[in-house]
């Protein structure tokens, strides 16, 4: 890139960011004005109805994101993305055990289209996947006439455990739903069962894959202590030949929990293992391991923790993989291992959190390595700020720094930064 170029996407970005932060400040003052407001909202979204939604109730949810990507990569351009999501839906009330919700999703850019979307055919900048896309996000029919048990069939959003497995991709403005037939079961003492089976996935450039899937997903709550979770992914794409050495079958259990030791101080606790191979029409021959370990702190304002996760691999074939995450939630923000290396991924790292002034902020220190620990695949460090008030409105500004550490992975040192501002109803 030359000297002219890069000063001009340099001049580019500041102008952007000033202008982001100028919508920022209007939509603060814009939301706290409203946030007097929030009965009456609340209340018209209900039909009039202040404590039941007898005539169904309305959902809205509208979020504004400023996203730069900028990174070393000789041949791309560093990427700006200035768009505006908007979700509409509305909840039906309950008639004779069923229930209907339908929602329109639709995200517009409203600044320079200067970022490769997966949609726009900008392949020169960075991938900041924010597609300008208009969908029906979820339709669905749920049914509760049967003790302690729902059913829900059509396109809906699913999330399990922490989503490290299933989850709907929500950081990204396009929603990832699920064609699919779920149902959730509290039968038995002190446990909730999850199945389902998936036909397709809407995924986050809203394009539609096809699949047939299974689950099973069941959590025993030990009161105040945490709750065991076993599970079954089984997970056939048979949609595109290229997508065919993602089906994986996958079993595994995680505890996730801790102690109260008085009235400022708890522990916090986390381990899982699960064991994965091959399914249905993946042409590869493979097995792999995962591991997960948090321990920490919630002392006196503060929380302090201390993780490894170990993402298996034999250097031949595939590694773990877990197609269906919500994987901007792990392994760094900067999305640098969304598809794991095929000598596996060892992530160490720590974190801490706390309110300083009615803002959240946390920082996050990442190493990663190999499964081994011997091939060094870099670090990065991850913070945010966010802002809630009330129940409806947050303003968030978050920061990612990868350093590849001169590691011969193919990637590359990359900065990201975000400003959101949300508003939920």
């Amino acid at each position: 890139m030359s000297l002219y170029k890069a000063s001009a996407n340099s001049t580019f970005s500041v102008k952007i960011t000033l202008l982001s932060t100028t919508v920022l400040s209007l939509l603060i003052a814009h939301t706290t004005a409203l946030a007097a407001m929030d009965d009456s909202i609340e209340k018209a979204l209900k039909f009039g109805q202040a404590d039941d939604a007898k005539y169904g109730q309305i959902k809205f949810n509208l979020r504004y994101r400023y996203e730069n990507d900028d990174s070393k990569a000789p041949d791309k351009a560093v990427g700006n993305a200035s768009t505006v999501r908007l979700r509409l839906g509305y909840l039906t009330p309950e008639f004779h055990s069923f229930q209907i919700f339908a929602e329109y999703e639709g995200n517009q850019d409203v600044g320079a289209n200067t970022y490769n979307s997966l949609r726009n055919g900008h392949d020169t900048y960075e991938t900041i996947a924010d597609p300008q896309q208009h969908e029906l996000n979820q339709f669905w029919l749920s049914y509760n006439g049967l003790p302690d048990t729902k059913i829900k069939l059509g396109r809906q959003h699913i999330t399990l455990n922490n989503q490290r497995f299933i989850g709907d991709q929500d950081w990204r403005q396009m929603q990832r739903t699920f064609d699919a037939l779920t149902i959730t079961n509290k039968s038995l003492h002190n446990t909730t069962i999850h199945a389902g089976y998936i036909t397709s996935v809407r995924d986050v450039t809203a394009e539609k894959i096809d699949m047939d899937s299974q689950f099973i997903n069941a959590g025993y709550d030990f009161k105040r202590i945490g709750t065991l979770s076993a599970y079954t992914y089984l997970l056939d794409f048979n949609d595109r030949p290229t997508d065919n050495i993602k089906s994986s079958q996958t079993y595994g259990v995680r505890f996730n929990g801790g102690a109260t030791i008085n009235d400022d101080v708890s522990t916090i606790f986390t381990s899982e293992y699960a064991y994965q191979q091959d399914y249905a029409n993946n042409p590869d021959d493979y097995e792999a391991d995962y591991a997960l370990l948090i321990a920490g702190l919630n002392a006196y304002g503060f929380i302090v923790k201390g993780a490894v996760e170990q993402l298996g691999g034999k250097g031949a074939g595939p590694a773990f993989q877990t197609p269906l995450a919500s994987d901007h939630y792990f392994n760094g923000w900067s999305d640098q291992f969304t598809v794991i290396p095929v000598n596996g991924l060892r992530d160490t790292y720590g974190s801490i959190g706390t309110t300083v002034m009615g803002i959240d902020i946390e920082g996050i220190y990442h190493d990663f390595t190999d499964d081994t620990g011997k091939i060094d695949y870099g670090e990065e460090w991850d913070f945010m700020a966010v802002k809630t008030f009330g129940k409806h409105y947050s303003l968030l500004a978050k920061y990612a720094y990868y350093d590849d550490n001169g590691a011969l992975t193919g990637l590359t040192d990359t900065h990201n930064f975000w400003l959101q501002a949300e508003v939920s109803f």
